[in-house]
């Protein structure tokens, strides 16, 4: 079987960020199509499985282990894991990046939700 969605089929937040949870299109994975302005992002949170982003415009500010990088158009990243982690449009013009999430349902804890030990 084969199936085609476009973005505009998909669930959107406030900024215009589209949500694919491959679980309801018999996929592996599951990918947020980013699309945000200067200043958006999420909050820092983690992941139990690898996310892998392709930068297709503008610049994300990636911070995450105990390091900040940037990333523009063509860069892929990569997060492993349970690694705390944020990004943050830096750049002049809206970012906007794929997520894929190694899984068929995102599954994503935030700090501000983490229980304090």
């Amino acid at each position: 079987m084969m199936t085609v969605t476009h973005r505009e089929q998909l669930r959107q937040n406030r900024t215009g960020t589209a949500l694919f949870v491959g679980a309801d299109h018999g996929s592996g994975v599951s990918v947020f199509w980013v699309d945000t302005a200067p200043g958006g992002g999420p909050d820092t949170h983690w992941h139990p499985y690898t996310e892998t982003w392709f930068v297709l415009k503008g610049e994300a500010m990636i911070v995450g282990d105990g390091r900040e990088l940037r990333a523009g158009p063509g860069a892929i990243v990569t997060v492993t894991a349970n690694t705390r982690h944020q990004f943050r449009s830096v750049g002049v013009e809206n970012l906007e990046m794929v997520c894929i999430h190694a899984s068929p349902q995102v599954i994503q804890e935030f700090a501000s939700e983490a229980p304090d030990n």
